[in-house]
C-alpha cells in the first residue's frame, strides 16, 4: 500500500487496517533507523514497539504536512535520542561511559556480521556526537538528500552539511588505515 493509499484508508475511518499497513510497510527501515544509533538488536526490538504505538497514539495528528515516511523517521529518531539520552544518565549514575558500552555491544554483538572495517566504522560512528551521528547516518546509509534530514531534524540545510562534513573528517581520521569511501 502506498503513503497516499494508507492516509486515504485512514482517512476513511479503517484506522486498525492503515496501523497495520504502516507497520508492514515500514517495520523493516524503522528497525535500522533504530539500530544504527548504536542499539543492541534487543533494545531496538523494544524501542520499535514503542515507536509504533506512539505512532498508533499520534497517527490522528497527522496533517500530511510532511511524507508519512518522514513524520515516521521522525518519531523514530526522537524515541531512539530520548532512550540513548536515559541510557547516558543512567551510565553517568554509575560512572560509566556510554561510548564505551556502544563499543562494547557492538564487539559483543551477535547479530553483527560485517568485517573488522565494518566494525571500526561502526565504532566510529558510535562515537560522535549525537548531531553528527544522526547525520552521517541518515546521509550514509539511508542516502536521504539534506532537505529531507531538515525536515525530519528541523535543522537548517546548511548545519545539516557542516556537521556532516566534521562527522565524515572525524570518521576518515578514526579509519584512515581502513579503505573506505563517504
Amino acid at each position: 500500500m502506498t503513503e497516499k493509499e494508507i492516509i486515504h484508508v485512514f482517512h476513511s475511518g479503517q484506522h486498525e487496517r492503515a496501523f497495520n499497513a504502516i507497520v508492514e510497510n515500514y517495520s523493516e527501515r524503522l528497525y535500522w533507523v533504530v539500530r544504527r544509533l548504536g542499539n543492541s538488536h534487543e533494545d531496538t526490538d523494544d524501542l520499535l514497539q514503542d515507536i509504533f504505538v506512539k505512532i498508533w497514539t499520534a497517527l490522528p495528528s497527522f496533517r500530511g504536512e510532511a511524507q508519512l515516511y518522514t513524520w515516521l523517521y521522525r518519531i523514530a529518531l526522537n524515541e531512539t535520542l530520548n532512550f540513548l539520552s536515559r541510557q547516558r544518565v543512567r551510565a553517568a549514575l554509575q560512572f560509566k561511559s556510554l561510548d564505551e558500552e556502544m563499543e562494547r555491544r557492538i564487539d559483543d554483538d551477535p547479530y553483527f556480521n560485517g568485517n573488522e572495517a565494518e566494525r571500526a566504522l561502526s565504532k566510529a560512528i558510535a562515537r560522535l556526537p549525537g548531531k553528527q551521528k544522526t547525520v552521517f547516518m541518515m546521509r550514509y546509509y539511508d542516502d536521504l538528500p539534506y532537505e529531507e534530514i531538515a525536515r525530519i531534524t528541523g535543522t537548517s540545510v546548511g548545519s545539516l552539511k557542516a556537521s556532516y562534513h566534521i562527522a565524515s573528517e572525524k570518521i576518515r581520521e578514526e579509519l584512515k588505515n581502513f579503505t573506505i569511501d563517504f
